[in-house]
């Protein structure tokens, strides 16, 4: 079991390792911020192949769903509320194993399992996230987060 979780991690670590070079050329003299979050979502979620993959904006005292790939989303998240309102406000990643389990989850989809959710920093100010959602249980981990706020980094608002 111990050395399954290996493979698949270094599988993963492989996977973004690869992703990387190529989501910088995507986003190489591009300044349109839109058409950044819309490739590196489509990116990503042609990588992994998530459930669903996006991006929230922070608009005045909300998020605003902004580019993605999966299944129709929530529109409109509060400061605080589910998980992507949570990463917002506490400014940090979440990753969650059971979004069941997580208190105040918004179910957008039924078919979400687990989540994590990535605040996009700039001039100390959460200014989106970026959310991905798995049907599978405990599909994200550290080297998730490693690798997907590195990926966040290249995007400029």
């Amino acid at each position: 079991m111990a050395e399954d979780l290996l493979v698949q991690k270094g599988a993963k670590e492989t996977q973004y390792k690869s992703l990387i070079p190529q989501i910088k050329a995507l986003l190489d003299g591009e300044e349109d911020i839109v058409a950044n979050m819309a490739n590196v979502a489509a990116a990503l979620w042609q990588q992994f192949g998530w459930f669903w993959t996006g991006f929230y904006i922070v608009k005045k005292d909300q998020l605003v769903l902004g580019p993605f790939q999966g299944p129709i989303a929530c529109t409109r998240i509060a400061k605080g509320r589910g998980v992507c309102g949570t990463a917002w406000q506490e400014a940090q990643t979440l990753i969650v194993p059971d979004v069941e389990a997580f208190p105040g989850h918004i179910a957008c989809s039924s078919a979400s399992r687990s989540e994590i959710v990535v605040p996009i920093i700039q001039n100390n100010q959460v200014v989106a996230v970026l959310d991905i959602d798995s049907d599978q249980l405990d599909s994200f981990d550290e080297t998730d987060k490693t690798y997907l706020e590195q990926i966040v980094q290249f995007l400029h608002f």
